[in-house]
């Protein structure tokens, strides 16, 4: 693989003002909003950040195509996986700041926040996203858990934004079971780097991700094994996953709308992106088969648990929280099974997860200020009270459940040719079944809500329902066109897939 090293030509020089940018664009944002505090301009300025980082990424990811790595200064490294991640925060960040600038409004019209709030609000989203790219971006996997660690602290403070005793509840459960996690991952952290170490690297390039990869198999397997096991369960847990993932459902029910949506949409998978770098280090050490093993465990039981739960749920947030702890399994058995085939349709599904989570929580939201509860059963005829808002929450319903044009489908079906191909077809056979009790369950508690008949008065949308649902419309756009056309990712997926691939 190409790298391209700071200072060595002009177009060097390029690449490492986009990378800086990359991270820049949030941080300059959140200074602004420090100093001005919540209002119009920051509001959108918060917007042109996010489509800056999308911007960013496009630029990269044509950079890193061909399998060329950009690295600037030996602090950040990109390459095409790296790309494909910061596609998936520029694109949820983008739909979740558009909706969040109608939430504050809201907010702030209704009393439920304040100036101060709105402020904090702003300065939290920025911190949250420059974290998030900055743990995509870390060539250093120490950089990466610390960054993974800075999301637990500005999110919790998101979490907890309204104040009220629900979400101050889920802001603790969420900050002590997220502590735990990040805590064995650190501790595995620090078994890789003590492997590292005693493989002869250096200091600087023991938790190198390239270095590791290089030397791979002079570390120490019986240590690699305690660490990876260590990793999975604490990455595990900021990706929502079975044992540590109960606080998901509070956090993503009682924090506002966009932050939901950036949380269930990017962080998940930012902390399975820090899963798959290190699966790459311990298929080279261990033995393929434990790695397999304990993987598919974590997430056919995470499937097992969301399936079942989603069939008791009464509230269309906590039912959109399981959700995401479904396609998170349904990614981690991508891992499992490792083929670049795999690897590709599972980075397809993190794209298209993110879009559509980024839709359906910024449009639970709208719902929640229309009917003043998140109660499936307090909610019914959105198509006749809210055509628009009722038609783009069923079509993101529809791409959640994997309904073709939209990516999902065409993810889940790239996931299954691969488990076959793998011989996996009895995890394959297993999660088809788990997965129509999602589609039915999900039908089920969301039709009413949708298609339903009430007797309440059908009320004229507020004047700023278009600018609401534009976001919501220009995802549902995305996810359709992405389902469709292979093209441009298709190759981009493809570079991808080659370096977090295995076998």
């Amino acid at each position: 693989m190409d790298t391209v090293l700071i200072g060595s030509t002009s177009g060097a020089t390029v690449d490492v003002l986009l990378l800086t940018a990359t991270i820049g664009a949030p941080l300059v944002v959140a200074v602004a909003a420090m100093i001005r505090g919540w209002c119009r301009a920051v509001a959108w300025a918060s917007v042109a950040a996010s489509a800056a980082i999308l911007t960013c990424a496009v630029f990269i990811a044509v950079r890193t195509t061909g399998g060329t790595s950009l690295v600037a200064g030996g602090v950040l490294r990109a390459d095409a996986l790296t790309a494909v991640m910061l596609l998936v925060i520029g694109a949820v960040a983008v739909i979740a700041t558009w909706a969040g600038v109608s939430y504050i409004d809201d907010e702030l019209e209704t009393g439920h926040t304040d100036a101060k709030g709105a402020r904090l609000y702003a300065v939290l989203i920025q911190l949250f996203l420059a974290a998030m790219v900055l743990a995509v971006l870390a060539s250093n996997l120490g950089v990466l858990w610390a960054a993974i660690e800075a999301t637990t602290i500005v999110t919790a403070f998101l979490v907890g934004h309204r104040r009220t005793p629900a979400a101050l509840e889920a802001t603790w459960k969420y900050v002590m079971i997220c502590s735990v996690g990040i805590a064995l991952a650190y501790l595995g952290t620090i078994l890789v780097y003590y492997a590292g170490r005693e493989a002869g690297l250096d200091v600087d390039g023991s938790l190198d991700w390239t270095q590791l990869v290089a030397h791979a198999g002079e570390l120490d397997p019986g240590v690699m094994r305690l660490a990876f096991a260590l990793l999975v369960i604490g990455f595990g847990t900021k990706a929502g996953l079975v044992p540590l993932h109960s606080w998901l459902p509070d956090a993503h029910s009682q924090a506002p709308a966009p932050v939901s949506a950036l949380m269930s949409g990017v962080l998940l998978s930012v902390a399975v992106y820090a899963l798959l770098r290190y699966h790459v280090i311990a298929v080279a050490v261990l033995s393929p088969t434990f790695v397999r093993a304990l993987l598919l465990t974590v997430a056919l039981a995470s499937l097992v648990l969301a399936a079942s739960l989603l069939l008791a749920q009464r509230d269309y947030k906590r039912l959109l929280a399981y959700s995401s702890i479904e396609h998170m399994g349904l990614v981690v058995i991508g891992v499992a099974i490792g083929t670049p085939l795999a690897m590709a349709a599972l980075l397809l599904h993190i794209l298209g997860h993110g879009i559509g989570k980024a839709v359906l929580f910024c449009g639970s939201g709208q719902i929640l200020t229309a009917t003043g509860t998140t109660r499936i059963a307090g909610v019914r005829g959105l198509l006749m009270r809210r055509p628009v808002l009722g038609a783009t929450f069923a079509l993101g319903l529809a791409a959640l459940i994997g309904l073709p044009p939209f990516s999902l489908f065409a993810s889940e079906l790239g996931l299954a040719r691969a488990g076959v191909q793998a011989g996996l077809g009895w995890v394959i056979a297993l999660t088809m079944v788990l997965l129509l009790v999602v589609f039915v369950a999900i039908t089920v508690r969301t039709a009413p809500m949708i298609f339903g008949s009430t007797s309440d008065p059908i009320e004229s949308p507020p004047p700023r329902t278009a600018g609401a649902t534009a976001p919501l419309v220009t995802g549902l756009v995305a996810l359709a066109l992405i389902g469709v056309f292979a093209w441009p990712l298709g190759q981009l997926l493809h570079t991808a897939a080659e370096i977090a691939g295995t076998r």
